[in-house]
C-alpha cells in the first residue's frame, strides 16, 4: 500500500518538484509553530511558570491551534507520500506520530477542562485554583510535544 502510494501523480510532484517539497516543509513548522507555541504557552501558565496570562485567552486560540493542526495534517501527509514507504517503517516518524496523537488527546482534555471552569463567574480565580489538577497534564503536555519535535528532527537520520 506505501509503495503504492509513493506512485500516484501527488506523490510524484511533492517528489519531484523543486518548489513542492520544500514549500509543504515550511507551511508544516508554520503549522507546528502555531500549534506548539499555543500549547507550550497554555501549559507553562497552567504549570505556574507565567501567571500574568488570563487562562480564558486559550479558549479563544482554539480555532487558531486547530487551524495550525489542519496545516499539518494536510502538509504531512503529503511529504508522506512522497516517501510512504520509507517513513512507515521509521522508528522517529512512528513515535512522532504516536505522541502528535496523545498530545492532541491532551489538549482536548485540557481545553474541555479549562471550557467547563469558565462558566464559572470568577474564571480567573477558579483557574487559579484548579491549577494543581491541570498542572501534572501540562507537565506532560510540554513533554509530549518536545517529544515531537525532537522525533520529527531525527526522521531524517534513521
Amino acid at each position: 500500500m506505501f509503495s503504492w502510494l509513493e506512485t500516484t501523480s501527488v506523490a510524484n510532484w511533492v517528489a519531484l518538484s523543486l518548489w513542492a517539497y520544500p514549500a509543504l516543509l515550511s507551511l508544516h513548522i508554520v503549522g507546528l509553530a502555531v500549534v506548539v507555541g499555543i500549547f507550550v504557552m497554555r501549559d507553562l501558565r497552567l504549570i505556574g511558570v507565567v501567571r500574568r496570562i488570563n487562562p480564558r485567552i486559550f479558549l479563544d486560540l482554539a480555532p487558531l491551534a486547530w487551524f495550525g493542526f489542519t496545516l499539518n495534517l494536510i502538509s504531512g501527509f503529503l511529504l508522506f507520500t512522497s516517501q510512504a514507504a520509507v517513513f512507515a517503517s521509521n522508528l522517529p516518524f512512528l513515535i512522532k506520530i504516536s505522541f502528535v496523537i496523545v498530545g492532541m488527546v491532551l489538549a482536548g482534555k485540557i481545553h474541555s477542562r479549562l471550557r467547563r471552569q469558565s462558566v464559572s463567574a470568577s474564571f480567573y480565580l477558579s483557574a487559579l485554583s484548579e491549577e494543581s489538577t491541570l498542572r501534572p497534564l501540562a507537565f506532560l503536555s510540554l513533554a509530549v510535544w518536545v517529544t515531537v519535535i525532537s522525533a520529527g528532527r531525527l526522521i531524517a537520520y534513521f
